[in-house]
């Protein structure tokens, strides 16, 4: 069996086929175009807040695996912002498929493919999201035991490792893709 090297488990990045458009606009020149203010910043700053949360969730993991945080401490801000990135990713993902990816395949055919991937990452992700889901269930459902929440909080933090590399992975190369594509075209190429 082979696997195929575009799957996001394997992937170390883009087929440089892909990645044409970001040798013309190269990521240190991109906040110094004109086409990345407003939509293209804005996108990037949602980026930046999925990988900010997922630090923050394995930072308070190994707090409270190290005694460092109490239970109901981290149970309060497990719900909030593991509910605010697991919705917050859903729904970015979801206008991306719907919306933008679409639309920026027709602009620029030649990295349609790219896009393709993109939304096959969007799927696997999905179910590192359940996976997700289910551990946070499963430490808050446990508060009383601090011998078992301390396990499961184990267990989540070793997930959440594997969803931050998948995450950040899918995450840059988005970034590769969508963003030189609207360098080039404009983000008028988006609306309506």
């Amino acid at each position: 069996m082979t696997t195929d090297p575009t799957d996001l488990a394997v992937r170390t990045a883009l087929p440089d086929a892909l990645r044409v458009l970001t040798e013309q606009w190269p990521r240190d020149e991109w906040e110094a175009h004109p086409n990345f203010e407003g939509l293209v910043r804005f996108w990037m700053e949602r980026h930046m807040m999925f990988r900010k949360i997922m630090d923050l969730l394995q930072q308070d993991a190994r707090s409270l695996i190290d005694g460092n945080m109490d239970s109901k401490d981290y149970a309060g801000r497990l719900s909030r912002f593991g509910g605010m990135f697991v919705n917050d990713l859903h729904g970015h993902h979801q206008i991306e498929d719907v919306h933008y990816f679409p639309k920026l395949s027709r602009s620029e055919p030649s990295v349609a493919t790219g896009f393709e991937i993109l939304d096959r990452d969007h799927h696997a992700i999905d179910a590192e999201l359940e996976r997700f889901v289910k551990g946070a269930n499963g430490i808050l459902q446990r508060l009383d035991d601090a011998k078992v929440l301390r396990e499961r909080a184990g267990c989540f933090e070793a997930d959440l490792t594997d969803v931050a590399a998948l995450l950040d992975r899918h995450l840059l190369d988005e970034e590769d893709l969508v963003v030189p594509v609207i360098l080039k075209h404009g983000p008028d190429k988006l609306d309506g």
